[in-house]
C-alpha cells in the first residue's frame, strides 16, 4: 500500500511540474500571456508541496527518484498535449529512467 500511495504522489507531483513547465512554456513561447505564465508558476509551487508527502525522509532519495517520473511523464504528456510521437529510443530510455526510479526508492535497505 505504501509504493501505491508513494507512486500516486509521483504521478500528482508530475502534473503539476510537468503542466506547470508546460504552461509557463506556452505563456511565453506561445504567446499566451501571464495569466498562464502564473498558473505555471502556481503548478510549479504546488509540486514542491506534493513531494513532501513522501514518507521517506530522504530529499535527495525522492527527487531523484522523481527524475524517472518526469522523464516518463514529459514524454506521455508530449504525446497528448503536442502530438509529439517518441521513437523508440525516447521509450527505451523512459523505460530505463522508470526502471532506475524503482531502484532508487523502492529497494529493500534492511533499515
Amino acid at each position: 500500500m505504501l509504493v501505491a500511495r508513494s507512486i500516486a504522489l509521483f504521478v500528482v507531483a508530475a502534473l503539476f511540474e510537468i503542466g506547470g513547465a508546460w504552461l509557463v512554456w506556452q505563456g511565453i513561447r506561445e504567446h499566451r500571456g501571464w495569466a498562464w505564465i502564473g498558473a505555471g508558476v502556481i503548478a510549479l509551487g504546488l509540486y514542491g508541496v506534493v513531494a513532501t508527502f513522501q514518507t521517506d525522509d530522504n530529499f535527495g532519495r525522492i527527487l531523484a527518484a522523481y527524475g524517472g517520473i518526469f522523464v516518463a511523464g514529459s514524454i506521455a504528456w508530449g504525446m497528448v498535449m503536442d502530438g509529439y510521437r517518441p521513437d523508440r529510443f525516447d521509450v527505451i530510455g523512459a523505460l530505463v529512467c522508470l526502471a532506475g526510479m524503482a531502484v532508487i526508492m523502492y529497494a529493500p535497505r534492511g533499515h
